[in-house]
């Protein structure tokens, strides 16, 4: 498409500066003039233009409103006289809304839904709309969350982000929880990417074995680090799955389960002995900090401090890695902000109606996402990790070839 040069009159750019809804004027501005430049495009002429590209001619437009995050869009959408014209503007908008919509039409038809998401539904899909209609929407969007969540591994992903949601699904007559297992990786190029994830009954070291099997048979590979949170089968199943990669316990996770089982009294102190211990430069340091300085706080908190001794050697693994990696592997920060993002779209349908429903707009979400970071820039640099990973390989060659041979005489 050629560049495209949005303009706004007085009457627009007032209602954008004063009115209520500056963000969808301008998305709608922005839009309107895409749909302009697709038909352009597709007829190979602007408006009363003659040229001997032309291949046919406009014929009005027709209003959509098309609900978005920001709120409800007017589209004037062109037509051409021969009816060839398809926008690819509705195709590519997000999948994530294409499901949350059946997911609310699901919901409707099944009898579950509230007054507010039957007013949505029918504002969206006109007056009425048939099984068939969600049928044909829902076998769509499931084809293409399915080609991503299936599609090939081709890099090396030296870095893994493994955390879980609850939601809730109606399963056989009854509201129950379901958990959302997610996986992100950072490439050896350094860019964020969402693995894969899936939609499991309860959240077990085998439903992630399953998970993370599943990821090596699509081409995950060269895994060195990996941090979660410190569920035993999933602490388990990394291990299992990854032999040989760094554990290390999520931060963020490990200070809340400390600071849970610490007295009022003693929060503030506790909160400063973890930040000195978690800041540390080196496993070594984070020890010999929390041996001098817990002592004061055995006694006003020992469950929090047996806590924090019991974990500190996971939480401080990330500290095994060169020191610019620290912040960025520390916790999974990352993955919570992601599913915060989940949740905001989850709250529209509070329960979703069914198992493949919470898959499909879960999977439409997170391949958005994926999209967005896998061509945004570059999170973070691996020169250093790799260089850092090739000197410890050495060195441990050089230990194994150093160390003496066990030889037993044998008697004669």
């Amino acid at each position: 498409m050629t560049q495209l040069e949005v303009t706004f009159d007085e009457e627009t750019l007032r209602e954008v500066l004063l009115g209520d809804r500056g963000a969808e004027v301008l998305l709608e501005k922005v839009m309107n003039e895409i749909l302009q430049a697709e038909m352009t495009e597709h007829i190979g002429a602007e408006p009363g233009e003659q040229t001997d590209q032309r291949r046919g001619y406009r014929n009005g437009t027709y209003e959509r409103t098309l609900t978005t995050r920001i709120g409800s869009v007017k589209l004037e959408v062109p037509r051409d006289r021969e009816g060839t014209f398809r926008t690819e503007l509705f195709e590519r908008y997000q999948r994530s809304e294409k499901a949350l919509v059946t997911t609310l039409m699901q919901m409707v038809l099944q009898g579950v839904s509230t007054r507010r998401v039957k007013k949505i539904t029918t504002e969206l899909c006109g007056r009425e709309f048939s099984r068939q209609t969600v049928s044909n929407l829902t076998e769509k969007l499931d084809q293409q969350v399915e080609a991503w969540a299936n599609r090939p591994l081709e890099e090396e992903y030296p870095f893994l982000l493994a955390d879980a949601m609850q939601l809730k699904v109606r399963r056989q007559g009854a509201v129950r929880s379901t958990t959302a297992m997610i996986v992100v990786g950072i490439s050896e190029e350094g860019y964020r990417e969402i693995l894969g994830f899936k939609i499991a009954l309860r959240e077990t070291g085998e439903s992630w074995k399953e998970l993370f099997e599943n990821l090596k048979e699509r081409g995950l590979r060269g895994v060195e680090f990996a941090v979660s949170d410190a569920h035993e089968g999933l602490e388990k199943a990394l291990r299992a799955s990854f032999p040989g990669c760094i554990w290390s316990r999520c931060h963020a996770h490990f200070q809340r389960n400390v600071l849970d089982k610490t007295p009022s009294g003693c929060h503030d102190q506790m909160k400063a002995l973890l930040d000195q211990i978690l800041e540390a430069g080196s496993q070594q340091e984070a020890v010999r900090r929390f041996e001098e300085e817990a002592g004061e706080l055995r006694e006003g908190a020992p469950d929090a401090v047996e806590t924090l001794k019991d974990g500190l050697f996971d939480a401080t693994a990330v500290l095994a890695l060169p020191e610019k990696y620290h912040r960025w592997l520390r916790t999974t920060n990352m993955l919570e902000r992601l599913i915060q993002e989940i949740r905001r779209r989850e709250k529209v349908i509070r329960i979703f109606p069914s198992k493949d429903s919470a898959w499909r707009l879960v999977g439409a979400l997170l391949a958005e996402k994926h999209e967005e970071w896998s061509t945004s820039r570059r999170y973070l640099k691996t020169d250093e990790f790799y260089d850092w990973l090739d000197e410890q390989t050495e060195t441990e060659a050089m230990d194994i070839e150093s160390e003496p041979t066990n030889r037993t005489l044998q008697p004669a």
